[in-house]
């Protein structure tokens, strides 16, 4: 008999509070990093901080990779699928990727003159430490997040059990990962015979874009499996279909005002 599995499962709850435990030790020790910054040596310990952050990165990347290797392993025994299957582990992000975030996270500390300033940079350098530390925050977090979903999202293009995966997102998630989610299990589905990916969601309509502080996951399906949206997910779709499918080049901002109308008037953390 096939199973069934949703977005909203027990073990994508378990999942996502992994992620979330995962995330408070991983900010736990950025934030002790800030010290490395000195405000009269910026030239010297920002890149310092940077090859710090880096290094913190790499190592949380490798738990996030494993922590998504164990459920996928998880998953795949409870659908109980044929065959053995080595979980391919993502690499850490690339040296270059986290130092050009970084950079990016600290671009408002540097000293400029007033006639080139941003507001931004022409605030004290206190509360610029502090921008850059959560612009920082949201980089980091993102970046060890998505080890363990590229690693989710490879084992199911390797795995020639896996047919497809769904995102599974968070109540209260932005518009743009409640309208991917409301897609179901289409992202990198297979052919008939288990080979090709199925590559029509690319760009900026793929289902593999993250942003910084993201709780979507990726749910792999295997074969026999049917994949069922959740509620709310189901709600994402019908609220999509009825305001935001007809009206072609203007999907994302109707489906957004209307998922914005309809939370308004619904009761808290409903969808």
């Amino acid at each position: 008999m096939a199973s069934t599995v949703s977005d909203d499962s027990a073990a994508a709850a378990r999942m996502r509070q992994a992620q979330a435990g995962l995330t408070r030790l991983l900010l736990r020790d950025l934030r002790k990093l800030r010290r490395l910054i000195q405000p009269a040596r910026l030239q010297a310990s920002v890149p310092a901080w940077i090859d710090a952050v880096h290094a913190l990165v790499g190592r949380y990347a490798e738990v996030s990779a494993s922590l998504a290797g164990d459920f996928y392993d998880g998953q795949r025994d409870a659908a109980g699928v044929s065959g053995v299957f080595t979980v391919p582990l993502a690499d850490p992000p690339p040296r270059e990727q986290t130092v050009n975030s970084l950079r990016w996270a600290t671009k408002d500390l540097w000293p400029r003159e007033e006639s080139e300033a941003t507001v931004a940079q022409l605030e004290p350098m206190d509360l610029r430490l502090d921008a850059a530390e959560r612009r920082a925050e949201g980089v980091v977090d993102r970046l060890v997040l998505n080890a363990g979903r590229d690693t989710m999202v490879q084992a199911v293009r390797q795995d020639r059990e896996a047919v497809a995966y769904a995102r599974a997102a968070a109540l209260g998630c932005c518009s743009f990962c409640a309208l991917l989610a409301s897609r179901g299990a289409v992202y990198a589905s297979r052919g008939t015979v288990g080979e090709d990916a199925n590559e029509r969601f690319t760009g900026d309509d793929s289902g593999i874009k993250y942003h910084d502080h993201c709780r979507c996951q990726p749910i792999p399906v295997f074969r026999g499996q049917t994949f069922q949206l959740s509620p709310k997910a189901a709600e994402w779709d019908r609220i999509y279909r009825e305001h935001a499918a007809p009206h072609s080049g203007e999907q994302l901002q109707r489906f957004r005002a209307a998922l914005a109308e309809q939370r308004a008037s619904a009761q808290p953390g409903s969808f």
